[in-house]
């Protein structure tokens, strides 16, 4: 199996256990939230090596977090801790369709202070793929130089990329310059995964070729834009465009780390040399899978799951 690195924010999550508006929940679920946590555990479970770094508060939910990403088999050797400032934390109401309202307090945090220094030590030599998200360089100045010069070691060490924009725009001071940095990251990828919507915003692009067609020319072979529950458009800089149907769902839970499926599954079958058309129907099905469950990655498969999931054979 391949060798996986990426880098993040992870944060407690408490998900409302009623419905209603987050301003009257009263009980809520503990999970752990972020989408690279996500990305990790989806491709630990189908048994990749994954190394996760990223900078924790020295606080309960710091632990926990480290815990809980030593458990679910992913090496924790890269991760720092920060005794002056607190783990991030996110809410998040539960709702019976749509996107949930989330509440994030994260400014300022213990990941918000990584810098390059964390890097320093990486052997790029151990790593096959080093997937990144526009998350960090959202998070501080600090944050988005170590984001590029990480992109830019891995490219010179010729990894494989992988760039979800996964935009946030409270997390940005303007647009303009959430869409110059995200832009700038996403050309130096060999493979990127924006939702239509996000597409949209990014290139001022309406159309899915339109969209395609500005990132191959900023240089990006591959882009893989999300079209939700009616799947994925996929374009490549050789001329191959293709639309692949989205994967059933019984009962949408939460659609939040949908996308981060969606991108376990096409990354992994790359790496595991799948045809291009057979990694973006793996990337639906993990999506759909994930969809279904309640926390952000609880719901990921492991590899008899997806088997089972994909041939429509009952899980359990």
């Amino acid at each position: 199996m391949s060798r996986i690195l990426t880098i993040g924010e992870p944060m407690a999550l408490f998900v409302a256990e009623q419905e209603g508006l987050l301003d009257d929940a009263e009980h809520f679920s503990r999970f752990i939230a972020g989408a690279e946590v996500n990305f990790s555990i989806g491709m630990a479970r189908l048994g990749h090596d994954v190394t996760y770094i990223t900078q924790l508060g020295l606080d309960p939910f710091g632990r926990n977090i480290h815990k809980f990403l030593k458990k679910n088999n992913i090496d924790t050797s890269s991760i720092h801790y920060d005794a002056a400032y607190l783990t991030g934390m996110q809410w998040k109401q539960k709702v019976k369709s749509g996107d949930p309202e989330v509440f994030s307090a994260r400014k300022g945090s213990a990941a918000s202070h990584m810098d390059r220094k964390l890097i320093k030590k990486i052997k790029w030599a151990e790593y096959d793929h080093l997937h990144l998200t526009g998350i960090p360089p959202a998070l501080s100045a600090s944050c988005r130089e170590l984001i590029f010069q990480m992109m830019k070691e891995a490219r010179e060490q010729g990894l494989q990329i992988s760039f979800d924009p996964n935009i946030r725009p409270g997390l940005w001071p303007n647009k303009e310059e959430m869409v110059q940095v995200i832009n700038a990251l996403a050309s130096q990828a060999d493979i990127i995964f924006p939702g239509i919507a996000e597409g949209k915003q990014l290139t001022g692009k309406r159309d899915v070729q339109d969209i395609a067609a500005h990132y191959h020319a900023a240089g990006v072979p591959h882009v893989v834009l999300k079209l939700g529950a009616e799947g994925a458009f996929t374009s490549c800089a050789d001329g191959t465009q293709f639309y692949t149907e989205g994967s059933p769902v019984k009962e949408v839970v939460d659609t939040v780390g949908a996308g981060d499926g969606f991108a376990v599954g096409v990354v992994s079958g790359m790496l595991e040399g799948l045809e291009l058309s057979d990694c973006i129907a793996r990337g639906a099905a993990i999506g759909a899978l994930a969809v279904m469950s309640p926390g952000d990655n609880d719901g990921l498969p492991n590899r008899e799951e997806l088997r089972q999931f994909m041939k429509r054979e009952p899980i359990g």
